[in-house]
Parts: C-alpha cells; sequence; structure tokens
C-alpha cells in the first residue's frame, strides 16, 4: 500500500512539474489569429424587428382597429404612404386631420410611441407603445401584412 501511495505520489509531482515549466521557445511565427468581431460589428444595437412578435402586439390594436375596415379607429390596410387623417368617411379629429403626417416607419414609431404627444388633440386615447423594440415588432407586422391577400384590393 505504501508502494502504491509513493507512486501516485510521484505521479502527482510529476504532472505538476510538467504544468509549471515553461514552454521551449518557438522559432516558427504564429499563423495571424483573425481578431474575433465585437457584438457591436455583428448585430444591431436592437434585435431585428419579428413579424410574429408584431402581430402579438397587434392584437391590443384590435380593440379598436382593424386591417381591412374602420371600427372606433381607422383600418390599418394601406397605412404606409397614407396621409394622416386621409381616410374617406371616417371621422378624425382635426388634429389628425391637420398633422402634416405621412404614415411610413419613422412617424408611426414616433406616433405610437406617444400619441397624444405626437398628435395633440388626437382623438386616440391609447397611451401608446413605449417598449422600441415592440414598436419595431408592431411596424414589422403592419409592413407585412400590407402585401398580404387580406390587404389587397379585390378584383
Amino acid at each position: 500500500m505504501k508502494t502504491l501511495w509513493l507512486g501516485i505520489a510521484g505521479a502527482l509531482a510529476l504532472t505538476a512539474a510538467l504544468a509549471t515549466r515553461a514552454a521551449p521557445p518557438s522559432t516558427s511565427v504564429p499563423a495571424a489569429t483573425p481578431a474575433l468581431p465585437t457584438p457591436s460589428t455583428t448585430t444591431p444595437s436592437t434585435p431585428m424587428p419579428d413579424v410574429v412578435r408584431g402581430e402579438q402586439i397587434y392584437a391590443r390594436c384590435l380593440a379598436c382597429h382593424a386591417l381591412a375596415y374602420d371600427r372606433v379607429g381607422p383600418h390599418h390596410c394601406g397605412l404606409f404612404g397614407r396621409r394622416a387623417g386621409s381616410v374617406p368617411g371616417f371621422p378624425y379629429s382635426q388634429a389628425m386631420k391637420n398633422s402634416g403626417i405621412v404614415w411610413d416607419a419613422k412617424t408611426l414609431d414616433r406616433f405610437l410611441a406617444d400619441p397624444l404627444g405626437t398628435v395633440p388633440g388626437t382623438a386616440m386615447t391609447y397611451a401608446g407603445v413605449p417598449d422600441p423594440q415592440n414598436r419595431a415588432d408592431l411596424i414589422a407586422y403592419l409592413k407585412y401584412v400590407n402585401n398580404t391577400p387580406e390587404c389587397q384590393p379585390s378584383k
């Protein structure tokens, strides 16, 4: 048994000695190691918009809006490029009619962040979508759905 312990102790000592011994100097030039990409160069500061999440967020809008027809709020099909307050027959507030907004991703993002602050006097009393990623997802969904059969005029 004593021999076994000495053998184990010797093996441990040899392992420790080899581990702490410096590596012999290299005579070859090491290959260039490519730099690892930094997160800021490989991914945007916010994740890409998610259309599926946007559809889930749009469920909140369904309390007043629909895609293809007017409800308490105007329909959302054809929203991009449309002047705010211009859906024929919809009873917009004067503030919305006079806002001068043409809906695109930027104007919609600003409006959704703070509807009452963006268009004071709007009839839309919803507090908005404060989270920027949720707004991006919602806008991505609205862009996507505008190219689906649901938003295409009947022929």
